[in-house]
């Protein structure tokens, strides 16, 4: 009788064990997935990005500084300041993206690769022209340092936003009466751009001339043209050379209608003129293609004739977009070359009295640029009474 009492409580023990288990899997089922997940680590951002977003958030900064010393100045300061304002305001606005706040743009999740070097503008209130011309330049030279890095567009617009920084921190440096910044040097690579340019032959060899010119002969490569209007770094090269030879035909002929100090300083600048020209064909030879060949001679118009200096601003602005193209298209140790022919090129356009603009090297339309937005206005204490509590637009 035992026996069968036990054997009929068994089937409900089991019974109540497997609901209570049931139970339990349910509990901790649910709780499971109420429990959110961690989300992914953002993905880091290309290095153009950063570089592009670190030279907003510093240019930004720089133009709120140079806002500061306008306010605080007058007369021939006044207006050097504001024209730094002006030109921090375009470089802005060509770093912001499309439908972008300067805030998020300039803070985009990612402190940037120059975020150890800061541009060091003076907080407000405290802001100096020392400061501004030592923030300045090392902002400059940032943006040419992440230039060389960086993709091919980005790159000549960090270029140019670099030179302007740099050349304007040696005209406030001027007015400040102390020693200008030290620009960048060109590198040291003449030698290493004569280098032969060679190709695989057919056996796996490598061949090449010891001048950089290839023979043609025996499977060593043959220079080829390229078409003069492509983008490619064979044309841009080929764009340079044309373009430094034309400008040392006229510098030729200014030097026989300058005298004094221009004649001096011209006949400095074709001997600078005279080596680009040598530079640039070596670097089209590493390219394995043709070296355009030298026009014997080039039209000058009457304007130039009459006024050389003038003239030769105008071919000296004229170089800027060659060698930016340059930046874009190139890499390694050419756009190194090329950075630092972009801000050479620049220098000598203001020694000749003309203003290479506020992103040397990029034909620019402002027009087509994204407006910056306007800081929003401070909140109106209760003092102020109803009338003051509007709120700017």
């Amino acid at each position: 009788m035992n026996d069968d009492s036990g054997r009929k409580r068994r089937p409900a023990s089991y019974l109540r064990y497997g609901l209570l288990a049931l139970a339990a899997f349910l509990v901790l089922s649910l709780g499971f997935a109420l429990i959110p997940r961690e989300s992914p680590a953002p993905a880091t951002p290309p290095f153009s990005e950063q570089a592009r977003a670190a030279a907003l958030a510093e240019t930004l900064d720089l133009r709120t500084v140079s806002q500061q010393l306008a306010v605080g100045s007058s007369g021939a300061r006044r207006q050097l300041f504001s024209h730094t304002v002006t030109l921090l305001t375009t470089q802005a606005r060509a770093l912001l993206l499309p439908g972008a706040t300067a805030g998020s743009a300039g803070q985009s999740g990612t402190k940037g690769p120059s975020a150890t070097a800061s541009s060091g503008a003076a907080p407000s209130g405290t802001a100096t022209l020392p400061a501004l011309v030592s923030a300045l330049s090392k902002s400059g030279k940032a943006r040419l340092l992440h230039a060389e890095k960086a993709d091919g567009g980005m790159a000549r617009l960090l270029a140019a936003v670099g030179t302007a920084q740099l050349l304007q921190a040696t005209t406030l440096a001027q007015a400040a009466g102390t020693p200008p910044p030290a620009l960048q040097a060109p590198p040291a690579t003449q030698r290493n751009a004569a280098t032969a340019c060679s190709v695989a032959t057919p056996s796996g060899s490598s061949t090449g001339s010891e001048d950089g010119a290839p023979s043609g002969k025996g499977g060593q490569a043959t220079p080829t043209a390229d078409p003069a209007g492509s983008a490619t770094l064979a044309a841009a090269l080929d764009r340079v050379v044309r373009t430094e030879v034309e400008t040392v035909y006229g510098y030729q002929v200014a030097l026989t209608r300058l005298d004094g100090a221009a004649a001096d300083q011209a006949a400095a600048l074709l001997a600078t003129h005279e080596t680009l020209v040598g530079q640039a064909e070596a670097y089209t030879r590493v390219q394995c293609v043709s070296v355009p060949p030298r026009e014997p001679g080039y039209t000058l118009g009457t304007s130039f004739l009459q006024k050389p200096a003038a003239g030769l601003a105008s071919l000296e602005a004229g170089t800027l977009p060659v060698y930016g193209d340059l930046v874009a298209l190139s890499d390694g140790e050419t756009r190194r070359w090329a950075v630092s022919s972009l801000v050479a090129a620049a220098q000598r356009t203001m020694r000749w009295g003309s203003d290479p603009g506020p992103v040397p090297g990029i034909v620019l339309d402002t027009a087509l640029l994204p407006e910056l937005p306007e800081p929003a206005a401070p909140s109106p204490s209760h003092s102020d009474g109803d009338a003051a509590a509007t709120s700017a637009p």
